[in-house]
């Protein structure tokens, strides 16, 4: 056993007298609690130390016990109801990730009601949260997760949160939801598509459009599995290797189109998953898909299609609970959009350990 220093060796013989000795002498006395062993002597040691020096003591980055991965996630919050942040980071913890949520809009509920109140954070407000978080040496992240984004001047200061991030993690990976707009409709600027196809898709890792957002981005209308494949290969071409277009409308089902380039030179693997369409309105479902993307993307690294299979596996679940829900409620035959709201926390079990119903077909 190696020789212990003085006040090791006090602290064997009496561990409480001899620490309380020690803060006595102190400009702030305190109350030691008793110490165990020696690597919690050596603590107090530490922090003896730095207050005899009149210091606050020196905290460890933290950077997360062992977990899947830590997620920097930026993206819309309501107080009510499952979407954006509340639709991401709950799945997320349930699949072992550490998540710090910053949150683009903080809205009383989602727009689907008649009145939303709130407040909208600026591309200066978000790059002092990042400043604040550097400062404490705490940008230690493994992915970037965004979704709605509401401007052109927040757009461009997410750009510097991946460079920021990438010099700390030159390994991290980004999940871009470019939240635009669905069914033919933008709910965001137009101004912001430019941005998008130019700066942030060729920085994103993966890409995970709806239907809509992936014309916009490809400027090709998209019609067919045909149409969706050809445009997951210009998406590849602008940069990220994994795309997902996660809703494409075809004979009164939805298709999800996925396509992974594994190594550069060669062809993307791709694939489909065929799901009914349900004839429901949710709100959320994007941004629970690509959460769910990541987290099973992380797990299965170079099987897109295993990932993807898991994660519209746990979606419909989430859908389905949510519809027996309401039909347990005996609302009305056309629900408002509230009586619909994600049922996260009654499917636990599917987020967790989904169910496959609806498997992949390798194209």
């Amino acid at each position: 056993m190696p020789a212990l220093t003085p006040i090791q060796s006090v602290v064997d013989d009496d561990e409480d007298d001899a620490l309380s000795h020690s803060c006595s002498q102190l400009r702030y006395p305190m109350q030691v609690p008793a110490i165990h062993n020696i690597a919690q002597c050596h603590q107090v040691v530490v922090l003896i130390a730095h207050l005899e020096n009149n210091m606050a003591p020196t905290l460890l980055a933290d950077v997360g016990l062992p977990s899947a991965g830590r997620v920097l996630s930026i993206q819309s919050h309501t107080v009510h109801g499952y979407v954006g942040n509340k639709a991401a980071v709950f799945p997320l913890q349930i699949l072992g990730f550490d998540v710090d949520p910053i949150n683009s809009v903080q809205f009383s509920n989602h727009t689907g009601y008649a009145t939303v109140k709130g407040q909208v954070l600026d591309g200066e407000q978000l790059w002092a949260l990042i400043e604040g978080l550097e400062a404490n040496d705490l940008l230690h992240y493994t992915h970037l997760l965004t979704g709605y984004i509401g401007s052109v001047s927040f757009l461009e200061t997410i750009l510097r949160v991946v460079d920021k991030l990438r010099s700390v993690n030159p390994n991290l990976i980004y999940v871009c939801d470019p939240v635009m707009g669905d069914d033919g409709k933008f709910y965001v600027k137009p101004e912001l598509v430019p941005v998008y196809r130019e700066k942030v898709v060729p920085v994103a890792t993966m890409l995970t459009p709806n239907h809509f957002e992936a014309e916009q981005l490809t400027g090709r209308r998209i019609e067919t599995e045909a149409d969706a494949l050809e445009a997951c290969i210009a998406l590849h071409a602008a940069g990220p290797s994994k795309v997902v277009i996660t809703s494409l409308p075809i004979n009164n089902m939805l298709t999800v189109v996925g396509s992974h380039v594994q190594s550069k030179g060669k062809a993307p693997k791709q694939f489909k998953i065929i799901v009914p369409k349900l004839h429901s309105y949710f709100t959320g479902t994007g941004d629970l898909m690509t959460a769910l993307l990541l987290g099973w993307s992380h797990k299965f690294p170079d099987d897109l299609d295993k990932a993807a299979e898991l994660a519209v596996s746990s979606l419909q679940a989430v859908l389905k609970n949510t519809i027996a829900d309401y039909d347990k409620a005996r609302a009305l035959p056309a629900p408002k959009t509230h009586q619909l709201e994600l049922r996260l926390i009654q499917s636990v079990n599917e987020l967790r350990s989904p169910e496959v119903k609806f498997p992949v077909e390798t194209i």
